[in-house]
């Protein structure tokens, strides 16, 4: 039975889809049959994440209504064959997902999968509160930034109070802290909050930290996820976001400022 996990935010633009593509892709890579879902219908940007644009047929929204079935709608991805992307729609109302096609839809996708990553909208819109509703565990994403962390909060309260386990009285959803676009220089100079600030607000277990660099906005482009940008600190950085939430005991990197080489002392810059 496959695990379901949510990758949201109070905030946009901290990059949860970003996260959603490299963590799905990281599952698969260690040998998980993984599904990742995109649930921000109307905007569908996971899609050009993985590269698979071109080759959407059927989405999320047809499989709801009826219109497809799951396996004509799920694209293997072109580079892991153990990874299938659902698409969602560009041009449909968020009110087509509705809570009925949700759960039948996750509950065909539980006997197929080890892993099912839902990419949620932001905040608490319906495609929001669709994704959250179901999950297992949650991976909350924020920047350092009090606005970003402020809106994350919100999105626990509502993971503790509206979700099928909550309603169910369950185990509690298992939720995991992200911190992503994380420059320490910049944590010095006082421009954004340090990685204790944003624990100390947030107070849930943190599964990583991913460096502010260009090497997501050119992954992006290239519609390739972060974590096959071999040899970056951002791929190298998922990577160990995915071995710790697989339970392996990691280090903490990119967290501290790099020390400027001998020539950069020497001279400057």
């Amino acid at each position: 039975m496959a695990k379901i996990v949510v990758v949201t935010s109070g905030k946009g633009g901290v990059g949860k889809t970003t996260t959603s593509a490299a963590f799905a892709s990281g599952l698969a890579i260690r040998g998980f049959r993984t599904a990742v879902i995109d649930f921000d219908v109307g905007l569908r940007n996971l899609d050009l994440v993985m590269g698979c644009e071109r080759r959407v047929v059927y989405d999320f929204i047809n499989v709801i209504q009826g219109e497809a079935k799951l396996q004509q709608a799920l694209i293997r991805d072109r580079m892991l064959e153990k990874l299938f992307i659902l698409p969602t729609s560009q041009t449909r109302d968020k009110e087509a997902l509705t809570a009925e096609g949700v759960a039948r839809v996750m509950d065909e996708l539980h006997g197929e999968f080890d892993y099912v990553v839902c990419d949620s909208p932001a905040g608490i819109e319906t495609g929001a509160l669709r994704a959250l509703y179901h999950a297992d565990e949650a991976i909350v994403v924020t920047n350092p930034e009090v606005s970003s962390v402020r809106d994350s909060d919100r999105i626990l309260g509502i993971l503790a109070a509206k979700s099928r386990r909550a309603e169910e009285g369950k185990e509690p959803v298992r939720e995991h802290l992200l911190l992503t676009r994380y420059a320490p220089r910049r944590v010095q100079g006082g421009e954004m909050l340090s990685l204790e600030d944003v624990k100390e607000l947030l107070r849930i277990p943190l599964l990583g930290v991913i460096p502010e660099s260009e090497t997501i906005l050119q992954a992006s482009n290239q519609g390739i996820p972060a974590i096959h940008m071999k040899g970056s600190e951002v791929a190298a950085a998922y990577e160990d976001v995915v071995a710790r939430f697989l339970g392996e005991e990691k280090p903490l990197r990119f967290t501290q400022p790099e020390k400027p080489s001998f020539l950069k002392r020497l001279f400057g810059g």
